[in-house]
Parts: structure tokens; C-alpha cells; sequence
């Protein structure tokens, strides 16, 4: 019973410390989404500058990534060339300011909702682009899947009560720049045997972005925050807004370290769904009836899709133990057969 109590006890922590992650990235993913668009809303604390947002918070993270990496040892840095971090970083670094620029800027337009919908769009241009670059390979069944999605998408759409064309573009374009952005880590940094994780990337990737957005920002928005005579730098506001976004990418880390990906797919499509009911009961957006089933179509081709990527990971997998399995059966029949030849003859 000892063994057996012991073992019981050791699954039902991990079970509860498993979940606990979950539940600590799902409220971080929550409150950054939530305060995000209390900041930018024209109709809450108006400040409606997201490359300046942006800024901020790959200021921010640049530094206490710096300090976690270099000064308190707290993660290990990874081993790059400088023309290994031109060449792949850069790149990445470029197309995660598009993104973040773009997904910021449609919360000025946008329901916290209807935002969360259009983001279903996320397998489908992940996976369109990675056929498009041969990183994934065209499936029929896959792509019916897709489309089923944009289906769904394009029915939410229709039914939503504020459809703003230009939101709708920034939101798509930022979900396209973030889709490549994902499917260049593969060819640019994975194909190369180089792993960053959430901490590692943001030393690397946050002072890039910092560089790309520093030239839209000087053009777009340093005249107008410059004009702007009334505005007074919150630091309870956005020092508040920017360790939440960094705290994040740090149960990021902590959700796949301990869990894995899928498990973070499956707890996003559950996060998606409390903060279309919080839109709703507490923000006040229009939910319409129409919304909701067309979401309910892309939530299915979404669980689908994540079903499909676990079945194609357990078969993976178990190929690679049988294999691992038929060499060592081959070594040990090496051995043998070695053995019975360097045994002396009477």
C-alpha cells in the first residue's frame, strides 16, 4: 500500500500542480487581453497608441529577460553566432512586431469577442503557409477542416453587431504575420537544432521588435503623443499592463515545460470562451445569437484540428519507441553473437 499510496499521491500533485499552470496562464492570458483593450478603448482609458503600447512592453520584457538570463542565471542563454541571429532572429523579430503592432491597433476597432473569433483563423493560416513553404503537407481531410473553420469565422462575422471593415484587416493581418512568424521558427531556428523558449525569445526577439517598431512609431505616433500636452506617463498603468504581459510569456514557459503545447491549445480554446462571456456580461459587447453558432462551428474544426495534431503526435511517437525498440533488440543480438564467437574451442 506505501508503493502504491505514494504513487497515487505523486499523480494527483502532478494532476493539481498540471492544472494549476493551466489555470495561471488562462488568468494571465485573460487579464493582458482584457487590459490591453481597457487601454487602447477610446471609450475606457483612451490612449489609443498600440505601436507605443507595443514599445512599451518589449521594453519592458527586453529588460527583465536580460536580468533573468544574464544576471540571475534563472534560464540557460542559447549558444548563437551573430550571423545566425542576422539571419533567423531578425526575420522572426520583424514579423512579431507586425503582429503584435496590428493585433494591438484592432482592439481600437474591435470587440474583445468578436477578437477572439477571428483569432480561430490561427490553424488555418498556420497551416496554409506551412503547405505554401513545404513544411506541411497537403491533406484533403485537413483542408475541409480548414475550410469548415472559415466557415464558421465568416458566419460570426456576418453576425457581428460592430463589423468594422478596418479592424477586421488589422486582426487578419495580424493573425497572417503571426502564423508566418511561427512557421519561419521552423525553418529558420528548429531546422537549425536551435530552441528558444518564451524567456530566451524575448532576449533575443523583444529588442528587434523594439527596432522595427521604432520607425512606424516615429512616424505615426511620436507627433501626435508629442501634440498631445494633457498626456502624463502612468507608471502604475502601464508598469502594471507590462509585468502582466511579461509574467505571461513566463507561464508560457512554465505550461509547456511541465505540460506540453497541445495542452495550451486546448486550455486557449477554453480561455476564448471566458472572455467571450465576460465581453458580454461585463464589457457590455453585443453577443449575437449568429455569433455564437458560427463560433460554435470553428470551436468544433479547432478541437478537431488539435485532435488530429495528438493522434499524428501518439503515432509519432509510438513508431519512434518501436523503433528504438528493434535496435536494441539488434545491439543485444550483436552481442550475443560476438560472445559465441570469442568463446575458445575445446
Amino acid at each position: 500500500m506505501g508503493k502504491g499510496g505514494s504513487l497515487s499521491e505523486g499523480v494527483v500533485k502532478n494532476i493539481i500542480l498540471s492544472y494549476t499552470y493551466v489555470a495561471i496562464w488562462i488568468f494571465l492570458s485573460f487579464t493582458v487581453i482584457i487590459y490591453n483593450k481597457y487601454i487602447l478603448d477610446k471609450k475606457m482609458y483612451n490612449w489609443p497608441f498600440p505601436i507605443s503600447l507595443t514599445m512599451i512592453h518589449m521594453s519592458f520584457c527586453s529588460t527583465l529577460a536580460f536580468l533573468l538570463i544574464k544576471v540571475l542565471n534563472f534560464v540557460e542563454p542559447v549558444s548563437m553566432s551573430r550571423d545566425t541571429y542576422l539571419r533567423s532572429v531578425v526575420p522572426i523579430g520583424a514579423l512579431y512586431s507586425l503582429s503584435l503592432w496590428l493585433s494591438n491597433s484592432a482592439y481600437i476597432y474591435l470587440s474583445v469577442s468578436f477578437i477572439q473569433m477571428l483569432k480561430a483563423l490561427m490553424p488555418v493560416a498556420v497551416y496554409s503557409i506551412g503547405v505554401l513553404f513545404k513544411k506541411e503537407g497537403f491533406k484533403s481531410e485537413t483542408m475541409v477542416n480548414m475550410l469548415s473553420i472559415s466557415f464558421g469565422v465568416a458566419i460570426a462575422a456576418y453576425g457581428e453587431a460592430r463589423f468594422d471593415v478596418w479592424g477586421v484587416v488589422l486582426q487578419l493581418g495580424a493573425v497572417a504575420f503571426e502564423a508566418t512568424r511561427l512557421v519561419m521558427i521552423q525553418i529558420l531556428l528548429a531546422s537549425k537544432g536551435i530552441t528558444l523558449n518564451p524567456i530566451t525569445s524575448l532576449y533575443y526577439v523583444a529588442p528587434c521588435c523594439l527596432a522595427f517598431l521604432f520607425v512606424p512609431w516615429i512616424v505615426v505616433e511620436f507627433p501626435v503623443l508629442r501634440d498631445t500636452s494633457s498626456f502624463h506617463f502612468d507608471y502604475l498603468v502601464f508598469g502594471t499592463n507590462s509585468f502582466c504581459a511579461f509574467a505571461l510569456n513566463l507561464a508560457v514557459f512554465l505550461l509547456v515545460g511541465k505540460t506540453s503545447a497541445l495542452t495550451m491549445n486546448v486550455a486557449g480554446v477554453v480561455k476564448d470562451w471566458l472572455l467571450i462571456a465576460f465581453s458580454w456580461s461585463v464589457i457590455k459587447d453585443t453577443v449575437t445569437p449568429i455569433n455564437l453558432f458560427g463560433y460554435g462551428i470553428a470551436f468544433l474544426g479547432v478541437a478537431y484540428y488539435n485532435h488530429a495534431k495528438l493522434r499524428a503526435l501518439k503515432a509519432k511517437e509510438a513508431q519512434k519507441s518501436a523503433q528504438q525498440s528493434d535496435e536494441e533488440s539488434g545491439r543485444l543480438l550483436e552481442e550475443k553473437e560476438g560472445g559465441r564467437k570469442n568463446e575458445p574451442e575445446d
